[in-house]
């Protein structure tokens, strides 16, 4: 049981209540230093700061640079997350990651694949049927520079969303409400609203928070019913990724050297409704089929175990387990 895992290590809440608020301060404000610096070394740099705008970043400090240090600020929140984890919570990162003796790579491995496919599918088809609103970007060198930023980076950037959100509070909110829907409705909308700055928000609307919020709860379906956070991290890491090697857009948060550039006029429509209410379900279902998902009810809505229930079970499990090595 993966909010449980918890009970293993330190949980009064007064610790997670102190942990977000540190965690989110060393991911937004240190982990902001470095683009800060750099932002400064422009002549124009408090007008830029000032607008806020995305846009104006990438193109004072050039697409790449800007990608990377966007994305180191995830890197350094991760590690401020894994340090609260360490030495405040006594908790390691395999219980922050799963309930399974260890982390199964294969899953995230699984989820990572699927989703490439089908968002590498999806963006074709789009190209193809409606090949106006798509430039040819590529350029060999930028490209190449993104590549390997995109790849070293986006999948720390996701981690660091994903043990934030979908483990650290999923864990602690679990074990103070008692129960598994509270932390799976306030995490995902939770993280629906951290992307209602984004520019895509403004560009289209708050409709757009449909997508993000839905993404959140399909993410922390995952977590529940698989028990850990593979799926979701390999999952989240894929729509990241081929999101920012593939297409960028003027009014997109990952404004990149991409191979193609949308240069429709924005509008929202089916592309954003279509993945909430037809593709999570039936991605749930594969992975629900492959992983012999059972007790829906209970995974998502019922109550966390009882401290000493939980860790009884456990200790009997690790009896059983040492009595079949000695066998």
């Amino acid at each position: 049981m993966y909010i449980e895992q918890a009970y293993k290590s330190k949980h009064e809440f007064w610790r997670y209540l102190l942990g977000i608020g540190a965690i989110f301060f060393g991911w937004q404000v240190f982990g902001a230093i470095p683009l800060m610096a750099a932002l400064f070394t422009k002549s124009d740099a408090m007008k830029i700061l000032a607008s806020g705008d995305v846009g104006l970043m990438s193109e004072a400090l050039g697409a790449n640079l800007f990608l990377f240090l966007m994305l180191l600020t995830f890197a350094i929140g991760l590690v401020c997350l894994f340090i609260w984890t360490k030495f405040v919570h006594k908790q390691p990162i395999k219980e922050l990651t799963t309930s399974r003796k260890k982390v199964d790579w294969g899953r995230i491995f699984f989820a990572f694949i699927l989703w490439s496919i089908i968002s590498i599918a999806f963006v074709f088809i789009d190209i193809q049927l409606s090949p106006n609103d798509y430039e040819f970007n590529f350029n060999l060198k930028p490209f190449l520079i993104l590549a390997v930023i995109s790849i070293v980076m986006i999948p720390i950037q996701t981690s660091m969303e994903e043990y934030y959100m979908r483990g650290y509070m999923m864990q602690g909110i679990g074990l103070l409400a008692g129960n598994r829907w509270v932390p799976l409705f306030f995490t995902s909308i939770l993280f629906g609203l951290m992307h209602i700055l984004n520019p895509e928000v403004e560009k289209l609307g708050y409709g757009i928070m449909v997508y993000y919020i839905g993404t959140g709860f399909f993410l922390g379906i995952l977590t529940l019913m698989d028990e850990g956070l593979e799926l979701p991290l390999g999952f989240h890491a894929a729509n990241n990724l081929t999101t920012a090697l593939l297409v960028t857009a003027d009014w997109t948060a990952f404004q990149t050297d991409s191979l193609y550039r949308d240069i429709s006029e924005p509008v929202l429509g089916w592309d954003v409704f279509v993945p909430v209410l037809v593709i999570y379900p039936i991605l749930l279902f594969i992975f629900s089929k492959k992983y012999g998902w059972t007790n829906w009810k209970e995974r998502l809505f019922g109550k966390v175990a009882e401290k000493e229930i939980f860790l009884g079970q456990n200790a009997i499990g690790s009896s059983n387990d040492e009595s079949l090595l000695e066998l």
